[in-house]
């Protein structure tokens, strides 16, 4: 598969198997898949009652029911559909960091974990879809079920380079509005933004029913900053560099990074939304199968 198959590792993919993307309620499809819809046909599986309202198919209704409480009543039927999983990828700037501590970038750790979760959907006969931004939306692939599919994807991520600002929460406001199959959403992102906007964008996501996932990727130095020896810090995301003592600054900085987190979290808590942290020195198929395992148990 030309030169995505570095985002596929065999071994990866092997330690996944039997794992599934569940939605944690009922979801929207049209074909056959392992999720329950909440669309209701005629002639599939009978699900409940509800009484009538002006101007419904009177095809529907249970004259069995009407003739022995002269109530009318419509009979509702479910129907199995698929999952529609949206991976969203961040791809600006602040992605490319990668330390010495970590073999992979944070965007390049971002697609592995996005191919390998676009490999285990379509193998699960579920649909996928892919968004890559930064400050605004640099690519949509359309969600399929189709197995061809994971090559269009591969090959997105292939091409998506951080090179410019983010904007999380306009992104996500959009977003809100573009995807309109409810789905699973699983954002991709080191969240380096303003907190507030960024939570006000999640929860339109989840006030259009969309179940979100937050995959929160942070190199490890980011998280414990080790540096020792002054040092000059590359600006990103159209902040200047800094040289400094990192000493003097790393008491300061690890308590805002750990405030920042914590704000993520108990915003994604409040949305009703998963929150999981990726650090890029922890191997890909511990991330995903502990996260993966937890979420199948709970969602049964």
């Amino acid at each position: 598969m030309e030169n995505y198959q570095k985002y596929l590792d065999p071994r990866t993919l092997a330690k996944l198997q039997g794992l599934e993307v569940r939605a944690r309620s009922i979801v929207e499809g049209y074909v056959s898949g392992v999720h329950r819809s909440p669309f209701h046909g005629f002639s599939i599986e009978f699900a409940e009652h509800r009484e009538y309202v002006p101007g419904d198919d009177l095809r529907y209704v249970d004259w069995k029911v009407y003739g022995k409480t002269d109530k009318i009543y419509l009979k509702q039927f479910e129907e199995e559909t698929n999952l529609v999983c949206y991976l969203v990828l961040d791809a600006s700037e602040s992605m490319s960091y990668q330390s010495e501590a970590a073999a992979l970038s944070k965007l390049e750790y971002a697609k592995c974990v996005g191919a390998a979760l676009a490999y285990l959907v379509l193998q699960q006969q579920d649909s996928i879809g892919l968004v890559t931004f930064d400050r605004q939306i640099r690519s949509l692939v359309r969600a399929s079920s189709n197995p061809s599919h994971l090559r269009p994807i591969l090959h997105v991520l292939e091409e998506s380079a951080g090179e410019r600002k983010t904007s999380t929460g306009p992104i996500f406001h959009e977003l809100a509005e573009r995807l309109k199959k409810r789905g699973v959403v699983i954002i991709l992102s080191d969240l380096f933004d303003d907190v507030a906007p960024m939570m006000a964008g999640l929860k339109h996501l989840r006030h259009r029913r969309h179940d979100v996932i937050v995959m929160h990727v942070l190199d490890p130095w980011e998280l414990d900053f080790p540096f020792r020896s002054t040092t000059l810090f590359k600006g990103l995301e159209e902040y200047p560099q800094v040289l400094t003592d990192p000493r003097s600054l790393r008491k300061a900085y690890l308590t805002e990074i750990n405030r920042f987190q914590r704000e993520v979290k108990r915003g994604c808590r409040a949305n009703n939304a998963d929150y999981v942290l990726l650090r890029t020195d922890q191997p890909l198929d511990v991330a995903l199968s502990s996260y993966l395992s937890k979420r199948m148990v709970h969602v049964r």
